[in-house]
C-alpha cells in the first residue's frame, strides 16, 4: 500500500480513465470533481466493470500532458485526485493525492538501469527514480 507521502510512488505508475474525445473520467463530490487514478492499468479495467458510467473509458498512463489538460494552468481549486485503493470494492475508498503532490512526482529525476537479461549480462535498461535530495 502507498503511505501518505507518497513514497515509492511514481507518475508513471498512475492511471487515469480517458475517452476517445479526451475527456478524463470524473465523479462529482460535494461541488468538487474528482479524478480517480490506479495503481495499473488492470486496477482501471477492474473498476470500470464494476462502474456502468466508465464504459466509454480506457486507461491512460498519468503524464505531465495529461496532467496539463485535466488542471488548467493555476487551477486546481475544484479539483481533487484520489488513489482507488480497491478497484473492486468502491471509487470512494481510496486516499487523496494532492496537486503539488503529482506536480513534485513529474519532477523527480528519471535514470534508466541496466538489469539482467539472463542472468549473465546487464543490457536492459528499465526507468527507475532517484529519490530527491540523495545523490546516485
Amino acid at each position: 500500500m502507498v503511505s501518505t507521502k507518497n513514497e515509492g510512488l511514481l507518475v508513471g505508475d498512475l492511471y487515469a480513465m480517458q475517452r476517445a474525445n479526451g475527456d478524463v473520467f470524473g465523479l462529482e463530490d460535494h461541488g468538487r470533481f474528482r479524478v480517480p487514478l490506479f495503481h495499473s492499468s488492470h486496477d482501471a479495467m477492474m473498476a470500470r466493470l464494476r462502474n456502468l458510467g466508465m464504459q466509454l473509458f480506457k486507461p491512460v498512463t498519468l503524464d505531465a500532458r495529461l496532467l496539463k489538460e485535466i488542471v488548467p494552468v493555476g487551477d486546481a481549486a475544484d479539483l481533487d485526485f484520489w488513489l482507488v485503493n480497491d478497484p473492486l470494492v468502491n471509487l470512494n475508498h481510496g486516499q487523496l493525492i494532492e496537486y503539488a503532490q503529482l506536480v513534485q512526482l513529474m519532477h523527480r529525476p528519471i535514470e534508466l538501469q541496466m538489469v539482467p537479461r539472463d542472468g549473465n549480462s546487464l543490457d536492459i535498461p528499465i526507468r527507475t527514480t532517484r529519490p530527491q535530495g540523495k545523490a546516485a
